[in-house]
């Protein structure tokens, strides 16, 4: 086996085998899985208690308007407020969710029903009395008028305008589109390859700023060339972060699908009774034209197109980053020594955020596709593009320009790095760095 890959076999082996990438690699899906599903499990869970909303309705209108469901209870009371509200202090107060007082017509006086409540009441619970109610008063109102049909008539005026967006591909098929899914697609992939490049580039510098300090790489240079060493750290590490990339995609697809295949009852469910709720077809429709349009839309992604694209771009923006990010560890004796050369560095990073927020709301403007292109940044911007279909040839070109970026950029903190890796005890300059580049 040759020396650097000798290199590469250590880096990798005493990463992947300690407790903490083992930890971290399989904690992380179940917190990203939480993430997307979290809130429709949190919606889910919070809606197994039901609500009794006792009624006193001084006006007698009402009483065929407030229907039961399967969360909410109404119970019509002749007693006065001040009596519910002693009766119930002395039981359980859990036993009353809430009780509520009309005392004048609403179609005449819309403030005249009023919520009490020993707890302070959910929004949930508010918003579906009020949806009830207000439905009533519409429809009162508009038999108000004594016009024939006018509820049929505003029911048919009511127009739902639904968009499609179709891609033409280069052959001519159509595909479904969605500018939302395209937009989280392209954002995902670009904090992916932000996240991965940064965390994985301070690994390689840490790790050569701790074989320094310990007089480690005096004893690793005198078998192998310090360029030897300094490539088989990097490709080392970058096999350490595709091992990690590729057990997230698969834990991520395995738990997300299982979340969603054991969440779907339940949803389908809320969805139902939500269309009866609404009354008016509005919720039919969104439950399934919209469903509709979302799975036409991930039909219709080339997600291995993405998927072997955040691999290259990784592999490139990485191996970019990662040999400056050893250039500097090699400078330096100590990590706080690494201040003034940093933010340098991570600054076309910091900035490649930013265009990339840019290029997936704008992806065919003059700044997304330049900034697509440069090296420094077209690692993020092009995964944030990449969902909105670009053109083969600009990734053909991104993808040439970021691999000569890298053997230009290897060949100088090669420079730097044999240079560094054997000085202690002097902290370096910009000049300085500048000198060792002409050794």
């Amino acid at each position: 086996m040759s020396k650097i890959g000798i290199i590469i076999e250590r880096e990798y082996k005493t990463r992947v085998v300690k407790k903490s990438f083992i930890i971290v690699t399989l904690i992380t899906p179940v917190l990203m899985v939480l993430l997307m599903a979290g809130p429709m499990l949190i919606n889910m869970m919070g809606d197994s208690n039901e609500r009794n909303i006792t009624v006193i309705d001084q006006t007698g209108l009402y009483r065929n308007v407030l229907q039961d469901s399967t969360k909410y209870h109404f119970v019509f009371a002749d007693q006065t407020p001040d009596e519910i509200r002693t009766s119930s202090a002395s039981t359980k107060k859990n036993a009353m969710t809430a009780l509520l007082v009309i005392t004048d017509t609403l179609t005449k006086n819309p403030k005249a029903a009023t919520i009490y409540s020993h707890q302070q009441i959910d929004i949930d619970t508010k918003n579906y009395i009020s949806n009830i109610l207000d439905k009533y008063v519409e429809h009162e109102k508009l038999l108000s008028y004594n016009i024939p049909n006018i509820k049929q008539i505003i029911d048919d005026s009511k127009a739902n305008i639904d968009i499609k967006t179709i891609r033409w591909s280069d052959d001519g098929t159509e595909k479904i589109g969605s500018s939302e899914l395209a937009l989280a697609l392209g954002m995902i992939s670009a904090f992916l390859i932000y996240m991965f490049i940064v965390i994985y580039g301070s690994q390689v510098m840490t790790s050569v700023i701790q074989e320094k300090t310990n007089r480690i790489v005096e004893v690793i240079v005198s078998s192998a060339k310090p360029f030897e060493l300094m490539m088989g750290k990097i490709i080392g590490v970058a096999l350490v972060g595709l091992t990690q990339m590729l057990i997230w995609g698969i834990l991520v697809s395995v738990l997300y699908g299982a979340a969603m295949a054991i969440m779907s009852p339940q949803l389908m469910q809320q969805t139902s009774e939500l269309t009866a709720t609404m009354g008016n077809g509005q919720m039919s429709a969104i439950s399934t034209g919209a469903m509709g349009d979302i799975f036409g839309a991930l039909q219709g992604v080339n997600f291995l197109q993405i998927g072997i694209l955040l691999i290259i771009y990784f592999l490139g923006g990485y191996l970019l980053y990662a040999s400056l990010f050893a250039a500097l560890g090699s400078a330096v004796d100590s990590e706080t020594d690494t201040q003034q050369f940093t933010m340098p560095l991570m600054m076309p990073m910091i900035f490649a955020i930013f265009a990339g927020i840019y290029a997936s709301q704008h992806p065919d403007t003059s700044l997304a596709f330049w900034t697509s292109l440069i090296p420094f940044t077209s690692p993020v911007v092009m995964m944030a593009r990449l969902p909105f279909g670009v053109d083969a040839w600009q990734i053909a070109l991104s993808v040439a320009l970021l691999a000569l970026s890298f053997w230009g950029s290897t060949w100088l903190a090669a420079k730097i790095y044999r240079t560094g890796i054997l000085m202690y005890g002097k902290k370096p300059s910009w000049k300085e760095l500048w000198k060792w580049l002409k050794y």
